[in-house]
Parts: C-alpha cells; sequence; structure tokens
C-alpha cells in the first residue's frame, strides 16, 4: 500500500469515526438533529479538531489517536464544538481578552457535557480534574455562562500561564479559526474550505482597509469586526438553532430538558432578547420646551415684516426654543428586599443618573421621586435638580431588606398623583429581582419593571406592565 493509498485509508476511517460519533449522540440528544447536521466535516493536514461556525475541520491522524486512546473522545469533542456554535462562542465582542474567553467556553460547555450525563461521552478523569477545578475557583457548577466565567476571571486575572493550565482540563477543541479568515485557516491547517453561500467573498477585502485602526494599535478589532459581518448570516442560522432546541427541551423533551440544567441557561442566554437601557429609559420622555435654536423653524412676525419693508425680503429669525423629548417627570422605585444586594442598587442608580445627565434626555428642572420599599416605603425621595440627584448619590442608603411587596409603592404615587403633584407623569420604572405581590389594577401611568437576572429565570409581571431583564454587565 502506498503513501497516498494509506492516507485514503486513514481519511476513510476518521470519517467513519466522525459518522459514528455523530449518530452516537444522535441517539441520545434528538433535539440536536440540527445543530449536528450542521457543520460540513472537512479534513486538514495539520491540527487537531475546530470549527469556525460553517466546517468541522479534523486531522484524520488525531482523530483516530483519540478515539484509540479514549473512544469517548470523538463524540465527545464533537458534542463539544457544536455546542460552541449552538452557545455563539465564536461571534463575541471583538474587544474581550481571547485567552480568558477561549478558556471560558471550553468550561461552559464541558460542564453541560458533563451534567448531561451521556453514558457514551463520560470521560471520567477528565471530568474529575474539570470538577476539582471548578471548586478550586470557587465556581458553582449550576447555570454556569460563559458570560459568567469571562467576568468571573476578569475580576480574578490569572496569568496566561495558569490560564493555559486550567485550559488543558477542558480542552476540546482548538479556537483559533474562530479569529481567522477562510484563507489564514487553509494556509495554517493545510486545508481547502468550501465556499459558504453566506459568506462567499469572506476574504475578497481583507487588504482593502489594512491598517485602518493603527493608529490605536487596535487592527485585531477591525479584523474581527470584519469577520463578524461576514459570519453574520451564521450566527443568525445558529441563533434559530438554539431557539428551536430550546422549544423542543421544553415541550417534548422533558427529561432531557430536566436534567440539562447548564444547557438551558445558555440557550435562554443565546436566545434572550437584548435591550439597551438607555433606549429604553428614552421611551419615559415627554414633550417640552428647551432654550435651543430651532433652525427648522422661524418666526413668523420678522418674516412677514420684512415682506412688508422690503416688499421681496423676509426677515427669517430662528427660535430660541425648540420642542424636543427630554425627561421631565417620572418615579423610580427600588426594591430594597433582602434578595436585593445594596451595591446593585446603587450601580442602577448611577446608571440612570448618567442617562440622565445628557443634555439630550434631562431637563434642568425635574420632578423625581426615587422610592425605596421592600414590604412598606421606607424613603421617599423627591429630586428637582441635578445637584440635589448628585447629594442624593453622594449620601444614599440602603433601607428596608425586609420581604417585597409591590403594592405600597403605586398606593403612594398614586396618591401623589391625586394630590397634583405631578403635571404630567410619564411613567414608573421599579428595579426589583420579580419576587413580590403585583397591584391587581393597572396604574395610570405606564409602569417598568427592571429585572437583574443572571440565571434568565422567565418572572412574569401583570399584562399591563413592561418587563425589562438586564445582567450585571448591561448597568
Amino acid at each position: 500500500m502506498n503513501q497516498n493509498e494509506q492516507n485514503e485509508r486513514i481519511l476513510a476511517l476518521a470519517q467513519e469515526v466522525l459518522k459514528l460519533s455523530r449518530n452516537t449522540l444522535l441517539v441520545n440528544l434528538r433535539y440536536l438533529d440540527l445543530a449536528l447536521s450542521r457543520l460540513i466535516p472537512v479534513p486538514c493536514e495539520k491540527g487537531t479538531i475546530m470549527t469556525e461556525g460553517t466546517h468541522l475541520i479534523f486531522e484524520p491522524k488525531y482523530l483516530l489517536k483519540s478515539y484509540k486512546l479514549e473512544k469517548e473522545a470523538p463524540p465527545r469533542n464533537y458534542l463539544h464544538i457544536v455546542l460552541h456554535c449552538v452557545f455563539q462562542h465564536m461571534y463575541i465582542d471583538p474587544s474581550i481578552n481571547r485567552s480568558y474567553w477561549d478558556l471560558a467556553c471550553d468550561m461552559a460547555v464541558e460542564a453541560v457535557i458533563s451534567e448531561l450525563g451521556i453514558h457514551s461521552v463520560q470521560m471520567p478523569s477528565r471530568e474529575e480534574i474539570q470538577a476539582q477545578t471548578f471548586k478550586t475557583l470557587g465556581v458553582d457548577q449550576s447555570a454556569l455562562t460563559a458570560e459568567k466565567i469571562y467576568h468571573a476571571l476578569i475580576q480574578e486575572k490569572p496569568d496566561e500561564l495558569k490560564v493555559a493550565k486550567l485550559r488543558g482540563a477542558f480542552y476540546g477543541d482548538n479556537h483559533e479559526p474562530w479569529y481567522m479568515t477562510s484563507e489564514e485557516i487553509e494556509k495554517k491547517f493545510g486545508t481547502t474550505l468550501p465556499k459558504s453561500q453566506s459568506h462567499p467573498n469572506e476574504d475578497e477585502n481583507e487588504g482593502d482597509n489594512e491598517g485602518e485602526d493603527s493608529g490605536n494599535g487596535n487592527n485585531d478589532t477591525v479584523k474581527m469586526r470584519r469577520l463578524l459581518s461576514y459570519r453574520a448570516q451564521d450566527a443568525e442560522e445558529w441563533k434559530k438553532i438554539a431557539h428551536r432546541m430550546s422549544v423542543d427541551m421544553e415541550t417534548f423533551s422533558q427529561r432531557q430538558g430536566y436534567s440539562a440544567g447548564n444547557m438551558m441557561q445558555n440557550l435562554k442566554a443565546v436566545t434572550r432578547e437584548k435591550y439597551d437601557y438607555t433606549q429604553f429609559l428614552k421611551k419615559f420622555a415627554v414633550m417640552g420646551e428647551a432654550m435651543k435654536i430651532n433652525n427648522d423653524e422661524f418666526d413668523y412676525i420678522y418674516y412677514t415684516y420684512g415682506l412688508q419693508l422690503y416688499e421681496k425680503m423676509p426677515l427669517i429669525e430662528p427660535l430660541e426654543y425648540k420642542e424636543v423629548k427630554r425627561i421631565k417627570e417620572f418615579v423610580i422605585a427600588i426594591d430594597t428586599s433582602g434578595s436585593v444586594s445594596g451595591p446593585l442598587v446603587q450601580t442602577f442608580i448611577q446608571k440612570t443618573y448618567n442617562i440622565l445627565k445628557s443634555t439630550e434626555s434631562f431637563f434642568s428642572k425635574i420632578n423625581l421621586h426615587i422610592i425605596q420599599c421592600d414590604a412598606k416605603i421606607q424613603e421617599a425621595i423627591k429630586i428637582t435638580s441635578q445637584e440635589e440627584f448628585d447629594a442624593y448619590l453622594a449620601n444614599m442608603k440602603i433601607h428596608g431588606l425586609g420581604g417585597t411587596d409591590f403594592r405600597p409603592v403605586f398606593s403612594y404615587v398614586n396618591e401623589l398623583v391625586a394630590q397634583k403633584e405631578f403635571q404630567n407623569l410619564k411613567g414608573l420604572i421599579y428595579f426589583t429581582d420579580g419576587h413580590g405581590t403585583f397591584p391587581e389594577k393597572k396604574p395610570p401611568y405606564e409602569t417598568a419593571f427592571v429585572f437583574i437576572d443572571d440565571n434568565y429565570n422567565n418572572i412574569d409581571v401583570p399584562p399591563w406592565a413592561i418587563k425589562l431583564i438586564l445582567q450585571k454587565e448591561d448597568i
């Protein structure tokens, strides 16, 4: 048997291992059928096993060696890669710390795989090391997402040597293709990638903007943004698959869904709607006059006077005021029950304050009420200017820390409305964890409940209320 025949034989065996791995996973995880069929297998001459979101790139000899050592390794690594795609780990913020992100992603998917408890992918020695690593880091293996782990790593700031050591315990694939163009992947790993219909011209303009951000020394970020743009359609397809998996697990696969808490948490993280709190807050803006040159309108008195005095020469004088959307009257209610921490409350108030201070959304004179409440009103402060807001933030103290009842806040605000304390109250924003008693009737103003929910729990609010779910990093 010559070398070419031997290589063809090795490739054929490796493809059989991949097919067996895929079928093994399908038998145990029916809700992964679309995901397991999405990646196109492509052999390479150098490397291990990897993906850029479209192809499953594998080195045949590496695959066969790993199968010979542990037959559970190929299906586990196959699942590892597919979960990266489903959770959209390669479609990331270009400015992230890549070594931390790579580790966080591996830890997240390995936690999911271990929790599934599928015999055909169980590797006790690997899982034991992983469990010990989680314990050493003080990380709870339940309800884990890559984002949570990444932010924990950012706080801890481990050095590169420690990161490399930690990643060895969770390694399943090479992440380099996440940050490379198709041309770079083909050159480095000795492969040929079929042109994807979703981004066929990925490399065409690679050199067009070379050095466009060289002044900031951030060419990697520019390149990553371009890659994400090319791969946007792939990301959308994976999001659809994640949504279908989530629905399937919740409805038709109750047994798997019940035993896959980490899987569900990651799927909810991927499929949840992303919110911009700044834009959300502007929904509570009201029309009002501001001293600002209005180039779109002018004083008709000067216009007609000019026509009379100079016949065909009108005098156009722009108005010195303009109707603009700005926040003038509203209420911020703070749930100060024991389940909502003080620092988080202060962070939320600070975030809200920073938005309000912007000139396009804040009147110099406002009528803002900040109410702290647990099971009853603990503090109610009226603020009419930026100076008073500054003073409040400087001396802010959290009162309460008891149970949660939303009704006292609404009763109090309704009394203020009846007393003509507000001329045009646009709405009320209630910052809470959601576990409390809601009013039975809709108030005569818009109401929004803002949740900080790291676990992405689906908290029901009354049909008349707006629900906004933010993560800690959002504020």
